[in-house]
Parts: C-alpha cells; structure tokens; sequence
C-alpha cells in the first residue's frame, strides 16, 4: 500500500548492443584516455553508495547508454537504442525462468545502420487494429538532415519526408485520451517535430491512416518481389517561432477554450482599450517551449483562421495545405507510378516556408536556459528542468511557475497518474461521485542515484528509492495511435507510464503508487492507517524486541487500524514474520477476531473475518501438534517376519546409498529442521471448517509431513493422540496419506537406519486407514480400492526403491487386514476373502523387489579411473514406461559404467546358468553380509529371466558401446561393441543389431575415410583423419578393423538365418504392462535382409582401407574396383545393386596384385622387426591376404612364391619352408630362389668387410661361370643378408629338390651347392 519499484521485463544480449553501436569507440582507446588526462583528479562518481551498498555499479559499462537515443513504446513491448547512424531494435519475448514462471524479455529484433547521421529526435507509436488492440508499431526517426522517417518494427522503411533543412531537436506525440468532464475540449491525435527555429505539427488520423497505406503498400510489394512505389507526401503544418534566443524542447498541449473574461483580457492587451471581441471564444492550439531568452514560451495558434497581421502568407500556407491533403487524398485512393515520379525524385525535396508566430508570453530569466520539458497526462501542469539544477513545475492554463526544487542536476522527468479505487468513494451519503485522478512528479536525480515520486500540486514526496548512477527514466507521455472518441469505448489498455531502465542489468521497472498517497493526512483515515502499517512493519524487521513487546505494540497497531484492508494487510505480514512466536501470533489472532465479533455485523469486513478464524484454526493445530510431539508413547505391531525375505537386499542397498558422494546441505533445507509457523500457515488453507493442504513443491509437502509424522515414525509421538488431533481439523484423510507418504518416502536413507519405523508406519497406516472419508464402506472387495490405490501410485513413482517396497509391504498387510475385516462382517465365514486389491498388492510388491534389486546393482560405484556418472535412479513406473528393452538397458548402461570385458560378463553370465541348471534358490547367498559385484548381477538376471536372456544383455551392451563411440571415437568402444556382438548366439538379433550400427552410425565414418584415403592416395596423416573423419590416424585404423569384423558378423548373421528360426522375445509376468518405445531386439528382428554380395563387397572395401592403414601403404582403393563396383559402394546393404561380374580387366588385376605384394612385403618386415624384438606379430594377415586375392581374381600362386621370397628375404627360412608347400608351380619359384641363394653367397664372399683366406682360396677354385654369375648378383636387395650358412646350404639342398633336372639352371645350383659346402668344411 505504498510506492514500490516493481521490475516487469529484462534486457537481454546488452553487451551485443553496447558492442554493436560502439564499435568505433572500442577500436580508437586513444580516445578515452584523452579525455580521462582531462578531467579532475578525483572520482565522485561512487558519491552517496554508502547508502546502498548493493546499488553499486561497473562505472566502465554503465555510462554508455547516456550518450544514445532511447525510446520505449507504450505498450512496453519494443525499445529503440540509437547512435548517430546506427540503430537496434528489442522486441518482446516471452520466456520460462528457472522458477517455471512466465517473464518478458526485450531481445533484439533488428540492427542496422540507418541513412544519416541521427539527432536527438526518436518516437516509437503503437497502432491500433481493427479490434482495438495494439496491431504493430512504428519507430519515428529525426536526422540532422531534417528529415522525418517511419520504420516498421523489422527496419523496414516506410516513407521520409524532408520538412524543414534543420536538425530535429525532439520528436512528441500526442494520443486520444477520453475526455474526464463534458467541459473539457476533446483533444485529437498530433505529431510534432521541433527544429531550432521551426514548428511541424501532422495530424494524427491523416499520418494513421498515410502509414496504414504504406505499411500495405511494402508487404504487397515484398510478396510480389516488386519494387515499392513512392508514396505522396504528408499534409502538415510548419509554424516559425519568434521571440526567443534558443529553443531546445517543447510540449504541444492541444486546443484550449478560453473563457469570456480570459478572451476580453486577451482582446484588450493585444488590441488596446477599443479593441472588439468576438461573440464566440475562439479555439487555439497552445504549444511551450523551453530554451533561452525567455526561459519559456507560451505560444497560441488560433485554429481554423489565419493571422490577422499575415493574411497573404496564410493564404499561401492555406493553399500548400489543401494541395497537400488532395494530393494526399489521391494516394489513398491509388499510388501514384513510379515512372511518373522518377523527375522529382532526382531534384532536391521543396521545404514550404513557415507561418510566423509569436510569443504570447513567457517566463523572462536571463541567465536560466531550459533544458526539458514533460507535460503531464491530464494537460494541465508541466515540469521544466535547467542548467542551475532545478525542476520547476509550471501551471499550463495560468503560465505560471507554482513550486521549484533544488539540487537535481542533470534531471530526468516523468509523470504518473493513478485513477480512485472504485470502492474508495461508496460511503458518500449522496449519490456517486465520478473518480477522482491524483498525478504524481518522478524525478531521476542521475548525479545523486535517487528515484523521488512527488505528489503535485503542494504535496509531500511519497516515495524514493536508491537506484544506480547511470540508469534511464524512460517517459513516453503517449498511448495508443489511432484511436477516437467511438473506438476508445471500452478499452482498458494496460502501459507502463514511468519506466526506469538500468543497463547494467538490463532490468526495466515501472513505479506503482497509490491513489491515497495523493490525500493529506487531515481528510484520510488510509493515511493514517498506512503509517501504522509501516510502524508494524519496521517493528516485525527488528530481531531484538522482546516477545512480550511484540506481541503488546502488534495488538495494539492491528486495533488501532480502521480499514479493513490495511488491517488484513497488516496481519498477513505478521502472521508471515519468521520471528514472531506462535503464542504471540495466537494471542494477537484470538483479541482481533474477538474485536471483530464485538463490532456491528454489517459493519465487520466478510474476508478479514474469515481471515482471522482460519489462521486462528491453523494456529491451535500448530500448537496441538507441537505440544503431542514432545511427549512420547510406543505402540507398535509385530511385522518382523515380513521383512526377514528383504532384509539381507536392504541391508546392502543401504550400505551402497550410505558411502556415496559427499554433499553439502543446510540446516535450514534439512527435514530435522523444524517447521516455521509461516511455512505452515503458508502450506495450510482453510475454508469454513474444513482445512487443507496447499498444493506446492515436494520439497514443501516433505517438511510439512516430517512436522505432522516423523515423531510418529520414530516413536517419539503418540500415534493415536496425534491421528485423533488431524482428524478432528477436518484434513482430508487422502491429504494426510500424501503427506504421510511424502516423508516416508524422501527421508529413506533415516527410515532404513530406523528398524522400528516400519511398525510405526504400519499403525499409521491403519489408523488413517479408519479415517471416515479413507476406505468407502460401500467398496467392493473386487474392485480397486482408491485409497489403496493412492498408496501403490506413490510406491511405484518413486525413486527411493527401499522406501517404496517397505511402504509396499506394510500397505499390503494393513490392506490384507482391512478386506479380511470387511469379509467377516459381509460373508461370516471362515474362507478367506479373495479380492482384486490382494492381487494387486502381490504384483506391486514383487515388481518393487524387481526394482529393488535392479537399484542395488545400479548403485555399485564404478571402479577408478572409468568414465563415472551420477548414479541412475529407477522406479517401477520408469521401467513400465521404457518399454520392454528398458531393463536391459539400464544394466548395459551399468556394464559401460563398471568397464567389464565382454568375456568377463560372459563368464558372470555362465555362472547364472549353471545356478539355475543345479536349481539353486534364486534368491543365491544373502547371509554372508557383503555382496561382490558378480553376485548382485547374478541376483538381477535370475529375477529378470527374460528381459536380461544373455542374447538381449549382450545386445544392449553392444548398442550402449557404440554409442558411446559416437560420443568419442577417439577411445576403442566400437572394438568391445564388435565383441559384445559376437557373443550374441541368435543369428536374427546379430543381423538386425549388425545392420543398425551399419546404417546409424558406421556408414557415414566408413565412406568418409575411403574417399579420403582414396584423395590422398596413402595413408592419410593425423590431421587430415581429424578433419574428414573426425578421429586420429590411430583411431580411425582401428575403426576399420572394426569396420572388417562387422560386416563379417553380418556375413555369417546373414548365413545362419535360414537355418534357426527367429527368437520369442517373452517378458516377465509382472512386468507384461511394460508400455513404451519398442525394445532393441524387436528393432533388430524388424530389420530387412541384406544382399550378401553387397555386404561382400563392402568386406572386400573395409579390408583394403584396413590393410593400407596399417602398413602405411601407398594406394587408391577405389581405383582397384570397375565402375559397377564403385556404384554399389554405401548404398542400402538391403538393396539388389548391379555388381561386378565375369573377369575383371587385366590392368585392374594387375593394380590388384601389386597392392596384396606389397601388403605381405609390409608384412614380413614387421614379422622380422617382432623376431629382432623377441615378440609375435599377427600372423592372419597371410590367409587374409589369399582370402582377399580369391575375392579379386588374383593368382593365389603368385601371393605363396612372393611370400617365400620375401619370407627367405627377411632371413625367415623356417616360416618360408612351410609355406614352399603350399606353392603349386615349383620351377618359377625355384628360379627365384636361386636368385636370392646367389645373393646370399655374393654377399658372404664378395661383400664382406673382411674377406677371408678360405673365401679367396674358394672364389679361385670356383668356376668361371658361377664366378662371374656370382660377381653380378646385387646383395643390396636382400633385407637380412648375413644369414648362417646353414640356413643358405638347407635353401640350396630346397632347391635341388624342387627344380628338375632337365632345367636349365639345374647345374647352376649344383655348383652352387659344392661351393656352399667347401666355404662350410672351410669355416
């Protein structure tokens, strides 16, 4: 009931704003260092921050926005920010805050640079629709130039006219407002534009209208993707003003009456003593102005006639006006071509010449200048400030100053008008009165930091706050354009009237102040009232007034308040103060509602009545809780053997929840924490003699049941005292149940340290149970009870798996209990009662063990140094809603986390089996008090047979592998995917899983790194792997192994189909409600088939690329295959494409050959590097090799002699002898290793360091011919040439065994195996 500063809307993207218009600032800092050598020595720009600590702001941002333009339309939905050329336009959006509420925001719409440099002058008009409501706004631009133009809100320009060859000092608007008395003169919508000299004023409805035209005139013109045509010019009125040195500001306060005694004063002044008058007063338009020489000018422009002195220059100004208005006319009526107005547009705009007018008077101060002038809303009183640092406020009918203040330089102005309460004014004894309208001066002192709200014309400051340094007063002292006296019937469009706007948080608030604050303190009881308010309220913030002293001056104010509304006001800030006590509270409540039974009932306020008795109930209720929890009583039941088949599963649930991650928490936030009486006023609501529970965050409903139940849970309240009290407050008993739950249920980790609170819950259950209103008697044993009903809802929503299942086990019984009862006294018999609720309850149960021992499981912590996560919490409604892939996935998500082999979990798998095949209880060894990870993982799988069958386990495992390798292909997850794969025993699973990473994840890798190996032709470099394919070298070699497995686990997949029929995908009973997106494994049995030849084709492709990466090898894969084989490369694997067929071009095979050549070459020199470093290198790429020449019609042949060769080359004879078996054409084979044998021996006699006596002796005795052969064989092409002698004599004795003795070279290698000999027995 007092002034406030309330924010409604926030800036946002400020600092692109800042950046954006000062570009030129930020990149010349030269500047600003200037101008800081320049000025004073000292800093007073923090001067009066003591008062507000928090007011405080960044003096390097906050300055910025004094030196733009600044425009708010009145609807408070677009800002304009300007800066010589350069303009941004903020539009408003509605966004969710981090509290799920609604809240504007400005962010900008539009930036640019506009055609000149702007002036000060800067207007944002709302337009109406049809409808009446705002329908879109036009920004009104002033430039130095002299021109006006109108942009749309997106920037688009509208028209530009030039109107007079000065700048423009200030734009203003004039709006319809509804006249408030029959006497007032209606006053009609006008813009005027102030030049240093000059006056332009355009009507409001032919701009409207003008505006409307051209706005459709554009959109028509951008759907068509025309050019837009040129609209006719605006009809306006241009007064030049006369008798004052400078002009800086104006205010056009509309068309004025005189009355009969002002219009002979007025006559006799201007025309003397004879002077005539009129018989009627004439209307004038009255304009102010502010500047210099005199300080204000009052001018007069009579309407409808002209000047009696300036007859001809009216006629003309006349004429140009009627010309322009049919010439207007004419443009609404159709534009104009564009042809026809090409010649005027390339000469210069003609500017009209001015109609002389002089000032009638004026408030004469030589050495006073105006600064700005703001007319208030109802037209009759103005406020002026100047360069002495004052505000005058001036009476606009007289033409006098009426009050001044001091001390505000640099002032920015504001006016708020605040309309009576329409039930201020109902105890008037005669008839109604019409509403009063009190208006109110806001003034920002920027030098000072104070935001001050006067009341006018005489009256007191109401309000003031402390607000930053450099903020802006933003007062646009207009409405709604285009509204008249038909249209505004009806209309309550809410503005914004003041709106402050800091920038440095971009925060916009508005100033609301009640009308009461306008009436002195003699004819207001409010005011009085208002200041007890305040005294209340200053005594609730003192935190050291004694009780006693509280409650004693808060009485006292709360009678001493007469209207009903404040004094409600003034108890529900009592009864919301943290530090009152709830004696006090209870006191105060009691004497004022008994005041109220004492006074005239007509007379007692209906809502502050029922205020007070229902805080009163609440009250007592606070107390009696209060009071039974510190007396204590235990009541329990014997349940013990209910829980002893959990126990051992809680018991290891608790000691995984109670060693997780530390975390800070509040004593205030905590549950222990006890309830403030606000807290519970605040969550309480009562309506007659019923009471209820607010409904509000869980958070809330947590405290509030911990206040009512916890001391029962524990033991430390009475039960039955304690349900005997909530019941007789009339709280429902399903509201109690939710509350009761609510605790229970986030308080798990007490509720499990707490053995005995599951008894005590159990009495509660069955005492609320009793509750009339809980159980209807009327209820069928089978049909679902509600009640019960509400309790399992609870259960199965909730994360807190032990919780739930104990609540579960303790509401079955009590449940069991119940029916039993009502089954004895309908049936009298001694069957026992079958119901649909037992069987309800029995699943409830069961699936809440399911999920117990799935939380248990998701809780181990992961070992060091694994990608760890926060922990997953399930419940029973997540799993049923996940569908019925759900709880494989949450334990392939456990695996990833764990980092277990794929072997590893196959192993822990087998374990499960051979349990279940030795019929051992599903429930395996809980007494020995620890669990290891394999054993909880084994208890899952037993309890969920069919939704974790090894098959789906490992499929979900694969999936989760791969896509974490989506996330990072840097890390080798695709590799333990492939493997989790391979373990999948149903080929149909495998084909489908195979065929979905294929097209979701792998296809797009794969042909990315073929074409970039196929550009580069080799083995691309690490930053070349990272741009392409988003992975390293490294990575992307093993993605292509990985990429070979695949598709060959697709081959075999694609294979074994036909031979096994497809899988029954079943699922538990308890769980066959599972609703949700489709599981993995049925994704996978829904897949299509694959073409193999394609899948073929795509192995031979991933083969190539994997071998080329691995042994660096020079080649472009995709030049090896024909056109045909290029095109079916990463179509559809289920696709039939026309592939390769019949030979292949000799050339291609040729290319073929040459690479599988050099592919066993890299080979065998990384075999002799593994030899030389006493490791074993892979020994598949041989077979790989052959496989892969089968495939491209290479000679297998061919490969097996190369791979000899190269085997004896590395000096590898024994491998090289295995393979000699395999070699089908022995003669070609022989002749190239008597090649390799003679470079051995050239090597061992010709080329050593140190020839040998015994070698010379030897090369004598050789013959010429082996001599001279020997002399020219080249042992550099050896790679391991100092290889033993007997290695090169067993080569040699190969040799004589596969060469016939009919070849040619046969008595060559015999020389050669006499000469190894000799050099033998020599050495």
């Amino acid at each position: 009931m007092s002034c406030c500063l309330l924010e409604f809307c926030r800036v946002q993207e400020l600092k692109a704003v800042r950046e954006f218009l000062f570009q030129n600032q930020q990149n010349n800092p030269s500047l600003g260092d200037k101008k800081t050598e320049n000025e004073l020595a000292w800093d007073d720009s923090d001067w009066g921050s003591w008062d507000n600590p928090e007011a405080k702001e960044d003096g390097r941002s906050a300055p910025w926005l004094q030196d733009c333009v600044v425009s708010l339309s009145p609807c408070s939905d677009l800002m304009v920010v300007a800066k010589d050329h350069k303009a941004v336009f903020l539009s408003a959006k509605w966004r969710t805050d981090d509290g799920g509420r609604e809240e504007m925001t400005l962010a900008v719409s539009w930036s640019g640079t506009l055609i000149l440099t702007l002036s000060v002058g800067l207007s944002v008009c709302v337009f109406r629709s049809s409808t009446g409501r705002p329908d879109w706004t036009c920004i009104v631009v002033g430039f130095s130039s002299g021109y006006v133009r109108f942009y749309t809100e997106s920037g688009v320009l509208l028209l530009a006219q030039l109107l007079n060859e000065d700048p423009v000092l200030r734009l203003k608007c004039r709006t319809y407002e509804i006249p408030r008395h029959p006497g007032v003169t209606e006053q009609h919508e006008e813009l005027s534009i102030l030049y240093p000299a000059a006056l332009v004023t355009i009507d409001g409805f032919s701009l409207f209208q003008s505006l409307r035209a051209c706005r459709n005139q554009v959109a028509r013109a951008a759907a068509a993707g025309s050019e837009v045509v040129h609209p006719p010019p605006l009809a306006y009125k241009k007064w030049g003003l006369q008798d004052m040195d400078t002009i800086v500001d104006h205010s056009s306060v509309g068309i004025m009456t005189l009355c009969v005694f002002d219009q002979m004063k007025n006559a006799s002044i201007l025309g003397g003593f004879h002077a005539s008058v009129k018989g009627s007063p004439p209307a004038m338009s009255q304009y102010i102005t502010v500047g210099g020489g005199p300080y204000t000018g009052f001018y007069y422009a009579i309407e409808g006639s002209s000047q009696p002195l300036l007859s001809h220059v009216a006629l003309a100004v006349a004429s140009k006006l009627t010309s322009a208005l049919f010439s207007a006319a004419s443009g609404w009526l159709g534009w104009k071509k564009q042809s026809e107005e090409e010649p005027t547009q390339k000469q210069k705009p003609k500017v009209e010449p001015a109609t002389p007018m002089a000032v009638r008077f004026g408030l004469p101060d030589s050495r006073r200048h105006g600064e700005f002038i703001c007319l208030s809303p109802c037209n009759t009183l103005a406020g002026v400030t100047d360069d002495f640092g004052r505000v005058t406020l001036l009476d606009v009918g007289r033409g006098i100053a009426i009050r001044m203040w001091k001390g505000y330089r640099d002032a920015q102005l504001g006016w708020v008008q605040v309309s009576e309460g329409r039930g201020e004014r109902e105890s008037s004894p005669s008839a109604p009165l019409p509403r009063r309208h009190a208006q109110f001066l806001v003034i920002y002192a920027p030098r000072r930091g104070i935001l001050e709200v006067w009341g006018t014309q005489q009256g007191p400051r109401v309000g003031a706050f402390t607000v930053g340094k450099h903020c802006r007063l933003l007062y646009a002292g207009y409405r709604l354009m285009g509204v008249n006296s038909v249209t505004s019937q009806g209309w309550l469009l809410h503005t914004q009237q003041v709106c402050l706007f800091d920038p440095a948080t971009g925060a916009l608030r508005t100033v609301t102040v009640p009308f009461h604050l306008a009436l002195s303190d003699k004819k207001s009881e409010r005011a009085k009232d208002m200041h007890l308010l305040k005294r209340l309220t200053t005594l609730l913030k003192s935190r050291e007034v004694e009780p006693d002293i509280l409650e004693s001056e808060a009485q006292s104010v709360l009678l001493d308040i007469k209207h009903p509304a404040v004094k409600k006001q003034a108890l529900e800030s009592l009864l919301a103060n943290k530090n009152a006590p709830v004696s006090c509270l209870t006191n105060i409540t009691r004497v004022l509602l008994a005041s109220l039974k004492g006074q005239d009932p007509e007379a007692v306020d209906e809502g502050l009545f029922q205020l007070c008795s229902s805080q009163l109930k609440l009250l007592q209720l606070y107390t009696d809780i209060q009071q039974l929890h510190s007396t204590g009583e235990t009541e329990v039941a014997g349940i013990e053997e209910e829980l002893a088949r959990v126990s051992p599963t809680l018991q290891r649930y608790a000691e995984l929840t109670s060693g997780s991650r530390p975390s800070v928490s509040f004593a205030l936030d905590s549950p222990d924490a006890s309830l403030p009486v606000r807290s519970f006023l605040s969550q309480m609501e009562c309506e007659g003699e019923e009471i209820r529970v607010v409904p509000g965050p869980n958070a809330d409903w947590t405290q509030l049941g911990s206040f009512l139940f916890w001391g029962c849970l524990t033991g430390e309240s009475p039960l039955q005292k304690v349900c005997t009290t909530l019941q007789k407050t009339g709280i429902s008993p399903q509201q109690l149940l939710s509350l009761l739950l609510s605790v229970w249920l986030h308080r798990e980790k007490e509720v499990l340290k707490k053995t005995e609170a599951v008894r005590h819950l159990h009495t509660l259950l069955t005492a609320l149970s009793s509750m009339k209103g809980a159980v209807e008697e009327s209820w069928d044993m089978q049909c679902v009870s509600p009640w019960w009903q509400q309790v399992r809802s609870a259960c199965v929503q909730s994360h807190s798996s032990a919780a739930a299942l104990l609540a579960a086990i303790v509401a079955h019984r009590a449940a069991k209990a119940n029916i039993t009862i009502l089954a004895e006294t309908k049936f009298q018999s001694e069957w026992e009662a079958v119901s649909l609720e037992l069987e309800q309850w029995a699943v409830c149960v069961r699936q809440l063990e399911d999920v117990l021992s799935l939380q248990t499981l998701l809780c181990v912590p992961p070992p060091q140094g694994t990608p760890g996560s926060a922990t997953p919490h399930c419940s029973v409604k997540a799993l049923l809603e996940g569908g019925r892939g759900g709880i494989a996935d949450s334990v392939a998500k456990w695996v990833f986390r764990q980092d277990l082999a794929p072997e590893r979990l196959k192993d822990m798998l087998q374990r499960r089996g051979e349990a279940e095949s030795t019929e051992q209880s599903s429930q395996p060894e809980q007494g020995k008090g620890e669990k290891s990870q394999e054993d909880l993982l084994v208890s899952v799988c037993q309890r969920f047979p069919d939704s974790l069958s090894p098959d789906l386990l490992f499929a979900h495992c694969c999936w989760e592998y791969v896509v974490q390798w989506n996330k990072d292909p840097e890390v080798g997850y695709l590799s333990w995917a492939v493997e989790h794969l391979k373990l999948v025993s149903s080929p149909h699973i495998q084909l489908g899983i195979s065929s979905m990473m294929w097209n979701t994840f792998i296809v797009k890798c794969f042909s990315a790194a073929a074409f970039l190996i196929e550009k580069v032709g080799k083995a691309p470099k690490d930053r070349l792997c990272r741009r392409d394919v988003g992975m390293g070298d490294c990575a992307m070699t093993a993605f292509l192994g990985s990429c070979v497995q695949l598709l060959q686990i697709l081959m075999e997949a694609d294979s074994g189909v036909e031979e096994v029929t497809p899988p029954e995908l079943c699922v538990e009973e308890v769980w066959g409600e599972a609703e949700g997106p489709a599981s993995l494994a049925e994704l996978a049995l829904e897949q299509k088939g694959v073409h193999y030849p394609l899948v073929q084709h795509h192995y031979l492709l991933a083969s190539l690329l994997h071998t080329a990466m691995t042994f660096s090898l020079r080649v472009k894969p995709l030049s090896l295959f024909d056109s045909k084989g290029k095109n079916a490369f990463f179509r559809e694997l289920s696709s039939i494409q026309l592939m390769p067929s019949g030979d292949m071009d000799p050339g291609l095979v040729s290319l073929r050959q040459e690479f599988l050549l050099r592919v066993l070459t890299g080979w065998v020199t990384t075999q002799r590097e593994a030899v030389e470093g006493s490791g074993s290198g892979d020994k598949t790429w041989p077979s790989l090799c052959l496989d892969l020449g089968l495939l491209l019609q290479v000679n297998p042949d061919i490969l097996r002699r190369h791979l000899v060769c190269e085997l004896y080359n590395q000096g590898l004879d024994p491998r090289a002898e295995q393979v000699m078996f395999e070699v089908e054409d022995k003669d070609v084979l022989g002749s190239q290793l008597l090649v390799l044998t003679g470079q051995r021996l050239s090597y061992s006699l010709l080329h050593t360091q140190t020839q040998t006596r015994p070698a010379m002796e030897l090369l004598a005795r050789l013959p010429p011919t082996l001599c001279t052969w020997l002399k020219a064989m080249d042992p550099s092409e050896l790679g391991c040439p100092s290889v033993p002698l007997s290695q090169t004599s067993r080569l040699v004795s190969r040799l004589i065994e596969i060469l016939p003795e009919n070849h040619g070279q046969y008595s060559l290698a015999l020389h050669l195996l006499e000469a190894v000999e000799d050099l033998q027995r020599d050495d």
